[in-house]
């Protein structure tokens, strides 16, 4: 499958519009993440566990994103975006959406 961020893809047309393909997460820090960042906070500089944390968040969001377009029969998932939102203290979701096709000359 063709996972893209622009609306349409080099030397493909679009057949079909077949809706939203979205898949998101819903992470929290842990005990062990916070007490290294909070050191690292001290200190100033990247923090690498809140940064892991983040990209595989955002891998699986996108990861569910593309089997969602997968069950509506997409070849391509274009105009993908990823968003963010805290849900409650330490925990937020990240959103992977983008719109499903089906292309010609695939």
């Amino acid at each position: 499958m063709i996972l893209s961020t622009t609306d349409e893809i080099p030397n493909k047309e679009i057949s079909e519009i077949l809706g939203i393909a979205r898949g998101s997460t819903v992470r929290a820090r842990s005990v062990g993440r916070d007490f290294f960042a909070g050191l690292k906070n001290l200190v100033g500089g990247e923090i690498s566990e809140y940064t892991q944390l983040q990209a595989e968040s955002r891998e699986q969001a996108l990861d569910r994103m593309q089997k969602d377009g997968e069950k509506m029969g997409a070849d391509a998932v274009i105009n993908i975006r990823l968003t963010t939102s805290m849900v409650m203290q330490g925990c937020s979701e990240i959103l992977a959406y983008g719109t499903a096709v089906k292309l010609s000359n695939y």
